[in-house]
């Protein structure tokens, strides 16, 4: 288990995070709030890269809720069937859809508790949905922030969800930019295999080289 950060390292982490990422954004690719749900459900456990490979295809075919709503499933599959779990994701995309159709009438809901109500949404997805439409005060817990948070000495959680609860209460406010600057740089820098410590701008601060997994 990594050392606890200090108030006065958590405070320069911050700091650095929001100098260093100061516009960070998703590197998911879509146009509306539609296709925002859509990219964040499939990049679960999938990359961004292969998830903006994927939709495409699957935008234009489907590109309201309501056409994805009455696609036959077969139909969604083949649009995502290079994304990891694929069968699973296009139930859920699909029932989804249908949801959305008749409870929000074909608005997808801004709002987290409504976001979790839908097929295949939990609080991670709600979160980052959230923070890319609205720039809501949230911060959502994938592996990368998970491992960062670990290593720094952020958080010491077994889960994500409790992860997601030491990081909203130490950083309290700018969690949507935090977010978006924990992922990037756990996804190029802090990597899980082969860390860039030697270019980091926080290794003065890490606290452990330990392959954290969620």
């Amino acid at each position: 288990m990594a050392k606890k950060a200090t108030k006065v390292e958590i405070a320069r982490i911050k700091a650095l995070f929001l100098e260093h990422f100061e516009n960070a954004r998703t590197e998911l690719h879509f146009n509306n709030d539609f296709e925002l749900l859509i990219a964040v459900m499939l990049s679960a456990q999938c990359t961004d890269k292969r998830v903006n490979l994927i939709t495409p295809e699957l935008f234009t075919k489907f590109p309201t809720p309501k056409a994805l709503g009455n696609a036959p499933l077969d139909s969604i599959k083949e649009c995502i069937k290079t994304c990891s779990f694929f069968n699973n994701k296009a139930k859920n995309l699909k029932a989804m859809a249908q949801e959305v159709c008749t409870k929000y009438n074909g608005e997808i809901p801004l709002e987290r508790e409504a976001l979790k109500s839908l097929p295949g949404v939990g609080q991670k997805t709600a979160n980052v949905v959230l923070i890319e439409s609205k720039g809501a005060n949230f911060i959502a817990v994938d592996t990368h922030v998970f491992r960062v948070s670990h290593r720094l000495g952020l958080s010491s959680a077994t889960t994500p969800l409790a992860t997601e609860e030491d990081l909203t209460r130490i950083f309290k406010d700018n969690l949507a930019t935090l977010h978006q600057a924990m992922v990037l740089f756990g996804r190029y820098t802090c990597k899980a295999v082969n860390p860039k410590c030697t270019e980091c701008f926080l290794s003065h601060l890490c606290k452990s080289k330990i392959t954290y997994r969620c």
